[in-house]
């Protein structure tokens, strides 16, 4: 019973074998051996060079190690306010470097709010509407347009100048209008309320001192410049 047994188990031992050949050579049910793809050898990406303000920072650092042996353990913390110091002191020598430059532009632009003056043709054409009053002897109206249309130039101009209850008393005394707009107002608007509250007509003689102070406000610069123009 025994030698049975073990020539059945040989038996079976050698036939499993035999299958197991039988499939592995079959080539109908065998995948296709795997290949694998070689993985490209990754180049270390060049070192990037420094700043200038990689650079600043080594260089101070640099300079400052040997302050930073007294303080020992706590020279990191030392080393950055030191650090924030010497950018703050650098930022101060380039304000003191620019300051000049910003001054004049300063001193440049609060020239030319200084010298506003109204426009050539706003100028002509208000004096031509004001002459034609005069000639008519209504000498109060032909005064009280050059007040009115020169606060109307100068709130177009300057709206930041003129608030809606701005009196000519207050617009001759505006700091920001330049001296020779202050006078104009002043000669302009003493005779309009001389006009509207004495009850006091005016003559020839305030129409032509109101004119006179508007004109040579108004077309100083514009002379010039048409003699510019005409000898050009």
């Amino acid at each position: 019973m025994t030698r049975g047994t073990g020539q059945g188990a040989t038996t079976e031992v050698a036939t499993s074998d035999e299958s197991w050949d039988a499939v592995h050579g079959n080539d109908a049910i065998q995948f296709s051996p795997i290949k694998k793809t070689p993985i490209p050898e990754q180049v270390p990406p060049e070192p990037r060079e420094p700043g200038w303000l990689e650079r600043f920072f080594e260089w101070l650092g640099d300079l400052l190690s040997p302050i930073g042996k007294l303080f020992g353990a706590s020279w990191p913390v030392v080393q950055w306010i030191m650090i924030g110091l010497a950018v703050a002191m650098l930022l101060y020598l380039l304000y003191r470097l620019l300051e000049p430059v910003l001054e004049f532009r300063i001193k440049k632009d609060a020239e030319v709010e200084e010298e506003w003056v109204p426009e050539r043709e706003e100028a002509l054409a208000l004096l031509d509407d004001a002459d034609r009053l005069a000639q008519e002897g209504r000498y109060d109206e032909a005064t009280h347009l050059l007040l009115k249309r020169s606060v109307g130039q100068i709130s177009a101009a300057r709206p930041e100048w003129v608030e809606p209850s701005s009196t000519a008393r207050e617009l001759a005394a505006l700091p920001a209008l330049p001296e020779a707009a202050r006078n104009t107002f002043s000669v302009i608007a003493e005779r309009v309320e001389r006009s509207l509250f004495a009850l006091r007509p005016l003559v020839l003689e305030d129409w032509e001192a109101a004119r006179a102070a508007y004109a040579e406000f108004a077309l100083q610069k514009l002379t010039g410049r048409h003699v510019q123009e005409q000898a050009a």
